[in-house]
This record gives C-alpha cells, sequence and structure tokens, in this order.
C-alpha cells in the first residue's frame, strides 16, 4: 500500500510541478552553473548505497588553492530561498519513483555517518529512507543529532498509512511557515561526528 500511494503521488506531483521546476531549473543555471542537479551517494534501506538528487543550492566557489569554500561562503540568497521552500528537494521524486526511497521516511544522510550509528541509532536503516519525516516535523535541522535520530527510530518502531499522512500535511505547514530549515548559528546542519556514548555503536 505504501509503494502503491508513493508512486501514485510522487508520479502526479512530478508531472503537475514539472513546468515549475524547469523554471526554477533555468535559475540555477544562471545564477549557480553547472550542473543543476546535484546528486549524491546515499544509504538507503538497510543501507544499501544509491544516488540522491537534489536542485543545486550552492557556488562551486574555491579558494586561490582549489579548496572548496565553506558552506556559509558558496550559498547565495537564491540558494537560501530554495532551501527554505524545499524547492531545492523536487528531483527526489524521482528517486521515490525509482523505489530508492519513500515519500516518508527517516532523512538518507551520508555516507560516511554509518560507522558513528550506536546500535539503537542504526534501527533508521530498517526502512526506506524518505524525502520527509518524523524528525523534519519535529525541529528539522534545529535540533541535535542525537534528537533526530531518536525520530527516526521511534518512526521506525510506530510506523503506519496514518503516521505517514500526518507528517505529510505536516511537512506541508511547516515548509510554508519556513521553520526549523537551520541549525542554530549554522547555515547548514554541522555534519555528524558520531555521539557522545559508544556503548552499542554499529555500523548501521
Amino acid at each position: 500500500m505504501k509503494r502503491s500511494f508513493d508512486l501514485i503521488v510522487s508520479l502526479v506531483i512530478f508531472i503537475c510541478l514539472f513546468p515549475v521546476f524547469l523554471m526554477f531549473a533555468f535559475l540555477v543555471k544562471l545564477k549557480l552553473g553547472s550542473p543543476i542537479i546535484f546528486k549524491q551517494l546515499r544509504p538507503g534501506l538497510n543501507a544499501k548505497p544509491f544516488y540522491l538528487y537534489k536542485l543545486r543550492s550552492m557556488t562551486n566557489q574555491r579558494d586561490s588553492n582549489g579548496k572548496v569554500l565553506p558552506d556559509y561562503l558558496r550559498i547565495t540568497p537564491f540558494g537560501k530561498f530554495l532551501r527554505k521552500y524545499s524547492l531545492d528537494e523536487y528531483p527526489q521524486l524521482l528517486n521515490v519513483i525509482k523505489g530508492d526511497i519513500s515519500l516518508v521516511g527517516p532523512r538518507p544522510l551520508l555516507m560516511e555517518y554509518l560507522p558513528l550509528y550506536t546500535k539503537e541509532q542504526s534501527k533508521r536503516h530498517q526502512v526506506k529512507p524518505g524525502i520527509t519525516g518524523w524528525a523534519q516535523i519535529n525541529g528539522r535541522n534545529a535540533i541535535t543529532w542525537e534528537e533526530k535520530f531518536e525520530l527516526d527510530v521511534w518512526y521506525v518502531n510506530n510506523r503506519s498509512f496514518l503516521l505517514d499522512m500526518k507528517i505529510l500535511f505536516l511537512t506541508v505547514y511547516k515548509v510554508a511557515v519556513s521553520e526549523g530549515i537551520n541549525q542554530p548559528g549554522q547555515v547548514t546542519m554541522e555534519s555528524f561526528k558520531g555521539s557522545n556514548s559508544t556503548i552499542g555503536r554499529g555500523h548501521g
């Protein structure tokens, strides 16, 4: 039922918003450069890698030594606008259509985080990741990594179709009011470096 719902809804949204996507893709090309679509290897169900798609929201600016500048120097007002209203997430509908992710589930994070999870935190990979999730409507990037993982694991243990519907409706509201986009004092979420406790550490 979940897969059928994901496929139907993502196809309808993708087709209906495709003209809008083309407009923003042109603006990304104009303001931020190429490639328009940013793709990165992320862990999916059971930590199996897949390529996640997003509209690029930062430039490729580098220093005199060729090193990529920090995020806060590469993100532009246009990039902030894309993130504020989650417009950069649109290409992930293709990931849903392909079956890499679901509309609702724990957000797919970086591959390099896998060895850093505790055994409990690694449970977030027991379900498909999602475009939005329980953590996204309960703080998004404004909460700590530990709080986010607790919410992810709670979702894994309590998931249901009705809960997914609640998350989707609340996601629309959260995006509309632009709540919890960034961690306080950060342009993006600070990198996860592992929990304080190493008890029960696993590889996700």
